[in-house]
């Protein structure tokens, strides 16, 4: 069973983490969705956050855990919201269960494919060597090297965690997401359709969504609008959540 944070009462809203992220990244976003209505599901992804470990690491597999976790917590209609790989699942989760699923909001990812592009990051990651015991600011230092960018590096520093008294490790699934790692990229298939309402969100300084992919879009999701949250690159739900938060909360509120 996947690990959750639950918040509030009202509608069910299932919140989706990017690559290498966790419920955690949401905690802010979920308590204002919460204030607004929605009993909020902030999901740990297998092989992520405090949710179990697995070889398995496809979309597919990933859907059914969806499918478990609603059915355990008798969630019968959800609103959803996922980023970049979450919202790669979301996407597939409502097309493979569009009676289950009212509202979809997926932010800066496109249902095509995208070749792997995270080979700093994993460097960076594989650079670590735990046996040596570094400390907080020793695996920050080393992964520097290789992800110069401050904000990168503290939120691969969230899932870092003490897994006993001296010795750190990282929550995530390091040795799978090395061996299948083209997974992430994989396309929503040819014919997975959902026609309720949709939105796409896109960081303006982003170039995971182009206006070229809107007739992608529109072929899976033909209820789909796609707006542009401003000053915001691909983890536009930290770099400008007042403007995600408004563009998300009106869709979910409109009639």
């Amino acid at each position: 069973m996947l690990h959750s944070k639950i918040e509030g009462e009202g509608k069910p809203f299932l919140i989706l983490h990017g690559y290498l992220g966790m419920s955690d990244n949401w905690k802010t976003l979920g308590t204002q969705f919460a204030a607004q209505g929605f009993q909020v599901h902030m999901l740990d992804l297998r092989n992520h956050g405090k949710s179990f470990h697995s070889e398995e690491f496809t979309y597919e597999a990933m859907v059914q855990d969806i499918l478990e976790y609603c059915s355990e917590n008798n969630l019968e209609s959800i609103d959803m919201l996922g980023h970049s790989m979450g919202g790669k699942v979301a996407m597939l989760f409502a097309t493979a269960y569009p009676e289950k699923v009212e509202k979809l909001i997926v932010a800066d990812i496109g249902p095509k494919y995208y070749a792997p592009h995270h080979q700093d990051i994993m460097a960076a990651l594989n650079a670590v060597d735990f046996s040596q015991k570094p400390s907080r600011n020793e695996v920050d230092a080393i992964m520097e090297q290789f992800v110069p960018d401050f904000g990168t590096r503290q939120f691969l520093m969230k899932s870092l965690y003490w897994v006993e008294p001296g010795q750190l490790g990282f929550r995530f699934n390091l040795d799978v997401f090395n061996r299948k790692i083209e997974n992430i990229g994989n396309a929503l298939p040819e014919t997975a359709v959902f026609e309720k309402p949709t939105l796409f969100l896109r960081g303006g300084n982003s170039n995971y969504l182009k206006d070229s992919d809107m007739d992608l879009i529109k072929k899976h999701f033909p209820a789909a609008e796609m707006k542009t949250i401003p000053n915001a690159g691909h983890w536009l739900h930290a770099e400008n959540p007042v403007a995600f938060y408004t563009e998300t909360i009106a869709f979910l509120k409109e009639q």
